[in-house]
C-alpha cells in the first residue's frame, strides 16, 4: 500500500474509532490501536479537523461531536430500497412536523434515481402535512443529542396514569420507534431503574453536561423481547388467545412476537400463546380483532377486555342509536 493510501486508511480508522467511542479516546489509545506513535495521531487529528470532521478535545481525550457529524456513504440499489422503505415507515411514526426528518428524507431523495427519490419525497411531504409542534421537535433534538453524545438529559415527564409532571434526569441508552410513537429507553435517576418513556409525554428536555456510559451488560434486544411492543420487565406473563377460523390466515401468516406459538383448534381456528412482561400493552391489538378473538388467560386481561366489550355494546344499544341519530 502507498504512503498516501496507508494514511487514508489510517484517517478513516481514526474517524471510525472515535465514532465508536462516545467517551473519547486518548492519543496513546489511538496510537496503540493503529500501531503508530502519538505524534502521528496528533497530526492526523489536526488533518481531520481541517477537513471539517467535528473533533472535540477534553482532558487529553479526543472524540467526535455526533450531533454535528455528517457521514458519507455509498449504497447499492437494494440498500437504497431498504432506506426508502425505512423512510416511508418513519413518516408514519412521526406525528409532528419535524424539519430535521423532512430535510433528511429530502436530501436522501436528491441522491437517489427515479423512481426511488419520488417515494422519499412522498414520505417527506407526508410529514410536512402533520401538525406543527415545536415543543416535540425540541424534545427529540435534546434526547437525540444526549443519546448520540453520551450526555444525560433533564426531562419533564407527565405520567399518563396520575397526570403528575415530574422532573427527572435520564441517561438515554436507546431510541426505539414503534407504530404508536417513539420511545427513549435508559437509566432514570428518580427511580434508579432502566425505564421506558414515550416522547409524546415529555413536556421538556434539555441536555446536561453530565456524561454517561452504557453498561456492558445492557442488552437492548433481550429487553425488548420481553415486551409486546416496547414495555419490558423482569417478569413475564403468559397470554393465550383463541382466534376464530375466519381470521386464521391473517393470524398465522405473521410472527407477532418472538415467543409466540400457534396451535390449531378443533373448530378450525387457532390458539396464539405469547410470553410478555406487560400484557396490558396488548389491549389495543386484541380489541382490533373484535369478536374474532377470545382472551383465555390471564384472567384479569380477559375481564378487562370483556368489560370494554360490554361498554362497546352499550354504545350501540337501540336507545343510544336513537340518541345519536337525533343529534345527527
Amino acid at each position: 500500500m502507498s504512503r498516501l493510501g496507508s494514511r487514508t486508511a489510517r484517517l478513516r480508522e481514526i474517524e471510525s474509532q472515535l465514532l465508536l467511542s462516545p467517551e473519547g479516546l486518548t492519543a496513546l489509545e489511538l496510537a496503540t490501536l493503529l500501531d503508530v506513535d502519538r505524534r502521528t495521531i496528533y497530526r492526523d487529528v489536526d488533518f481531520l479537523c481541517g477537513q471539517g470532521v467535528p473533533v472535540w478535545q477534553e482532558n487529553g481525550r479526543f472524540g467526535i461531536n455526533r450531533s454535528r457529524y455528517l457521514a458519507s456513504i455509498r449504497l447499492s440499489f437494494q440498500e437504497a430500497i431498504a432506506l426508502v422503505l425505512a423512510g416511508l415507515l418513519l413518516s408514519r411514526t412521526i406525528d409532528a412536523r419535524n424539519p430535521h426528518v423532512m430535510a433528511a428524507l429530502t436530501k436522501l431523495a436528491s441522491t437517489l434515481p427515479q423512481p426511488l427519490n419520488a417515494h422519499l419525497k412522498r414520505a417527506a411531504n407526508r410529514i410536512e402535512q402533520q401538525t406543527s409542534d415545536s415543543g416535540q421537535v425540541l424534545v427529540l433534538e435534546a434526547i437525540a443529542n444526549g443519546w448520540g453524545n453520551g450526555h444525560k438529559v433533564k426531562i419533564g415527564y407527565r405520567s399518563p396514569n396520575s397526570g403528575t409532571l415530574r422532573q427527572r434526569i435520564i441517561a438515554p441508552y436507546a431510541l426505539e420507534p414503534t407504530p404508536s410513537g417513539i420511545y427513549v429507553i435508559g437509566h432514570d435517576s428518580w427511580s434508579d431503574e432502566i425505564r421506558t418513556f414515550k416522547l409524546d409525554r415529555l413536556e421538556s428536555a434539555s441536555i446536561t453536561n453530565e456524561p454517561f456510559v452504557i453498561p456492558e451488560d445492557f442488552d437492548l434486544e433481550a429487553r425488548l423481547a420481553t415486551g409486546w411492543r416496547i414495555m419490558a420487565g423482569d417478569e413475564v406473563n403468559e397470554v393465550r388467545l383463541r382466534f376464530s377460523p375466519d381470521v386464521l390466515p391473517q393470524v398465522s401468516e405473521r410472527q407477532w412476537h418472538p415467543s409466540q406459538t400457534i396451535e390449531p383448534t378443533t373448530a378450525g381456528g387457532c390458539l396464539l400463546t405469547v410470553q410478555v412482561a406487560k400484557p396490558q400493552e396488548m389491549k389495543p391489538w386484541i380489541r382490533s380483532w373484535g369478536a374474532q378473538v377470545e382472551v383465555l388467560s390471564p384472567g384479569w386481561l380477559r375481564a378487562d377486555i370483556a368489560q370494554e366489550m360490554r361498554q362497546a355494546v352499550d354504545l350501540y344499544a337501540p336507545k343510544r342509536v336513537a340518541e345519536a341519530q337525533a343529534v345527527g
